[in-house]
């Protein structure tokens, strides 16, 4: 039994010893690919494994048909959109994530940039304070819980909108449950965007919702930028000139927005949310205990495919 550690984008070496210690631990063999620049150096190294423990790279059906022993992959992070879904279910292949793991770097990352926009980028003006405000979580799952909680500590109202959480679950935590996207979004100063990529959140932050935000509104984005309408988002920047959007995946048109709304725009070069010491030992170490409870129990509790 081979499990594969693939990483074009490295765990940190503590993080990487931990795991290699619970897969030689458990009786496996363990292989680390990192920092590879060419796709066929992954299909290569994958051939061989049994499972396969990711961060961001891409596991497409290229990759999967390579896999002929593959059972399993762990995506060491909440996100798993860079995992080809139907092509591994058509294989048998157990796709998971890593929920929570990261939860906690992603929203103070989120609250760092709340503080950014606010303050002007720290232009040198003077700007205004998060205290007071009223803070929209748009999807309350582990990420938005620990941005509410972060929140309290600055005294901002924090509201929030998810149709898949229970409205207990949210109030028990003293926020205030907003039943529909649009009110969530006419009450807010700020919100911060949690929703996963799929087909039904593709483009739904749009103009529509945007403009009804109220007067010197910010947007923070640490979730994914399928779900913004970048066009739309645009065209209203252009006509609301007290409208801030600050973002941890850079937009397809960065080079525009920076053009167009300077100090009214900014984007990490790439994506920050999980990148802490912390963070990273985290879900790797969740990642490798997960493969060995799947190739010794059977446990497939946090499997993501059909």
């Amino acid at each position: 039994m081979k499990i594969l550690v693939a990483t074009e984008k490295p765990f940190a070496p503590v993080a990487v010893e931990g795991i290699r210690e619970i897969i030689q631990g458990a009786g496996f063999g363990f292989e680390l690919l990192e920092k590879y620049t060419d796709k066929n150096s992954l299909i290569e190294a994958v051939s061989q494994a049994d499972g396969v423990i990711i961060r961001s790279d891409i596991i497409d059906r290229q990759v999967i048909e390579a896999a002929g022993k593959l059972k399993i992959v762990v995506r060491a992070g909440a996100g798993y959109d860079n995992v080809d879904l139907e092509a591994a279910s058509e294989k048998d292949i157990c796709v998971m994530n890593t929920p929570g793991q990261n939860a906690n770097a992603v929203a103070e990352l989120a609250m760092g940039m709340m503080v950014y926009a606010v303050r002007n980028m720290f232009n040198g003006t003077s700007g205004t304070e998060l205290k007071g405000k009223s803070l929209g979580i748009h999807a309350y799952g582990n990420v938005g819980r620990n941005v509410a909680r972060i929140a309290k500590g600055f005294g901002m109202e924090i509201y929030a909108y998810d149709p898949y959480c229970k409205p207990e679950v949210i109030e028990r935590d003293g926020v205030k449950v907003l039943t529909s996207v649009e009110d969530l979004y006419k009450k807010c100063q700020v919100v911060s965007l949690h929703i996963p990529a799929t087909e039904e959140t593709s483009k739904s932050i749009n103009a529509d919702l945007l403009g009804r935000m109220p007067k010197n509104a910010v947007l923070v984005n640490t979730a994914r930028k399928e779900v913004i309408d970048e066009t739309s988002l645009m065209m209203l920047m252009e006509n609301r000139i007290d409208f801030k959007y600050i973002t941890d995946i850079m937009p397809a048109a960065d080079a525009k927005f920076a053009e167009k709304f300077a100090g009214r725009y900014y984007s990490t070069p790439k994506k920050m949310g999980a990148q802490t010491d912390e963070a990273n030992i985290n879900a790797g170490i969740a990642a490798a205990k997960q493969i060995v409870d799947f190739f010794k129990e059977g446990n497939q509790t946090f499997r993501v495919n059909p």
